[in-house]
């Protein structure tokens, strides 16, 4: 499969959206390893960028020093086995950037416009280079590889999705209530579908998948059947 992106140049592209706690980061690095690409996780970027704005003390509603400062920092997606470390200008951040306190932050920064022209343009770069990626986030169908073969979907149930996230978070050592896990989800979700660029949406032509009372293997399996890389 060789489908064109936006430069013309032929990439192998898997492109996974849908809201939180479906499971998408999962599959997704499943994939990845499956077929020989690149796991480009974009939620990680957006939260990458975030937490160097919050390092750097820059008012969240100054959209254009966040623009600014999407042009200026260098954002890096390593895979060590199972796990993706994210390097923020030469520092690894990957656990820092999950710490439910910055979550809370990065709906502010991932609504802006001229950011994501700039995340849109890294996540291209870096599809590009390697060739090939599963890419996974809000608008990887409709905005960043709007030509790509193969799109999905993927959704699951509420009560699941919160039972999923809060298991994530207690796995990484946060203290955490399902309470305020399920509040989060559901401002996020709230946030991702409404906001004026971008917003989290099934492309036409995505498949979509309830993952509800699947397996992380049975929806590898599922979308494997429908890839031909």
């Amino acid at each position: 499969m060789a489908c064109k992106n936006k430069t013309n140049e032929p990439t192998k592209i898997i492109a996974i959206d849908g809201p939180a706690g479906s499971g998408k980061s999962t599959v997704a690095k499943a994939l990845a390893k499956k077929f020989g690409l690149l796991y480009i996780d974009t939620g990680a970027m957006y939260r990458a960028l975030t937490l160097k704005a919050v390092q750097k003390k820059i008012d969240l509603n100054n959209e254009e020093a966040l623009a600014k400062l999407a042009q200026e920092v260098n954002i890096q997606l390593n895979m060590h086995a199972e796990l993706l470390q994210v390097m923020l200008d030469g520092e690894d951040v990957t656990r820092a950037i999950r710490k439910q306190s910055l979550t809370e932050k990065v709906a502010s920064v991932a609504k802006v416009a001229l950011v994501r022209t700039e995340m849109v343009k890294l996540q291209r770069k870096l599809a590009q280079q390697a060739k090939g990626a599963v890419l996974e986030g809000r608008d990887i169908g409709t905005v960043v590889f709007p030509n790509a073969k193969y799109k999905f979907y993927l959704d699951a149930q509420a009560a699941k999705r919160i039972k999923r996230r809060f298991k994530e978070l207690e796995s990484k050592g946060e203290q955490v209530e399902v309470g305020d896990v399920a509040e989060d989800i559901t401002r996020r979700d709230q946030s991702d579908m409404t906001r004026g660029v971008a917003p989290l949406a099934q492309a036409k032509d995505a498949i979509y998948i309830d993952t509800t009372t699947l397996s992380v293997k049975e929806v590898v399996e599922k979308i494997s059947r429908k890839c031909s890389i």
